[in-house]
């Protein structure tokens, strides 16, 4: 039912980075890289599922060469933080895969006042990627890879009140969160044209996850039913897996891909004025200069 893909790529040499890698598609991810002789950095937020995990990915793997590192992206100062000691640290990132995420959940906020689906999802990585840029540049061939949903269809990015404050719809938080992954890796590519590095967006599938706890009682009956239909984290890796290694994709960049192919996506992702409007109010927000 799912177009699987394998190939024996190796990634003997190589440094992956993985956000939210302690659970669900992106341990799954975690595990499958590892397989292949990368070395593995799982950055996460709670470091005692992250321990769990690192034990899990590194006996899975059969791959020693796996760490944990604590990344909160609900917080500029903790990104800051990764970002140095990963500069510091590294010779080489020669992926980074943006996996982790929020979904429906109740209103809330990060430590930077944004509202936690958009601050996440979008601004977090959106900031994490710039700050790791110059050292992704200098381990090319390299690749970015943005975990978005096909939740993006139904989402519209509201630049005057991007952080939901008028009013909160949490569906809708999400998929403009998912929306600006998109238009984030649109703006990204053209940005990135010949200098090595590329980038891709994807759906996973519907993924049995821990995404799942804040749907209430009748999403999650839905969801239960559906389950014949939905995906593993390991089948909802594979995209993932697809975009980090697949040769073929080493000339591709800026596109979005679901079941191991490219995919089509919404008008409203295709929309490079406001992808533009959205990395401009994005870098204002985090008080950054990225052009």
């Amino acid at each position: 039912m799912f177009r699987s893909w394998s190939s024996d790529a190796r990634l003997d040499g190589k440094t992956v980075i993985i956000t939210g890698a302690n659970t669900g598609i992106g341990k799954e991810t975690a595990i499958n890289l590892a397989k292949r002789g990368a070395r593995i950095i799982m950055a996460c937020r709670d470091t005692e599922k992250a321990e769990a995990a690192l034990k899990e990915v590194k006996d899975a793997s059969g791959n020693q060469d796996v760490v944990t590192s604590r990344l909160d992206l609900a917080d500029s100062k903790s990104i800051r933080e990764f970002a140095e000691k990963i500069n510091k640290e590294e010779k080489q990132v020669n992926i980074l895969i943006n996996n982790a995420g929020v979904m429906v959940c109740p209103y809330g906020k990060t430590a930077d006042g944004f509202e936690m689906q958009i601050g996440v999802n979008h601004m977090g990585h959106f900031l994490l990627t710039y700050l790791l840029l110059d050292l992704i540049k200098r381990s090319t061939p390299a690749r970015i890879v943005n975990v978005s949903s096909m939740a993006h269809q139904w989402g519209t990015i509201n630049l005057e009140d991007i952080n939901s404050e008028k009013n909160y719809d949490k569906q809708k938080a999400y998929s403009q969160s998912k929306l600006a992954n998109i238009l984030f890796t649109h703006s990204l590519a053209k940005r990135l044209e010949g200098t090595g590095v590329t980038a891709y967006a994807l759906h996973p599938g519907v993924v049995q996850t821990e995404l799942w706890r804040h749907l209430n009682k009748p999403q999650q009956a839905a969801m239960w039913l559906a389950k014949p239909f939905t995906k593993t984290s390991a089948q909802g890796a594979q995209t993932s897996i697809f975009c980090a290694v697949a040769p073929e994709l080493e000339t591709e960049s800026g596109k979005y891909y679901s079941d191991c192919a490219p995919a089509k996506c919404s008008q409203a992702a295709m929309d490079d004025e406001m992808a533009q409007r959205l990395w401009e109010l994005s870098c204002k927000m985090l008080s950054i200069t990225w052009e």
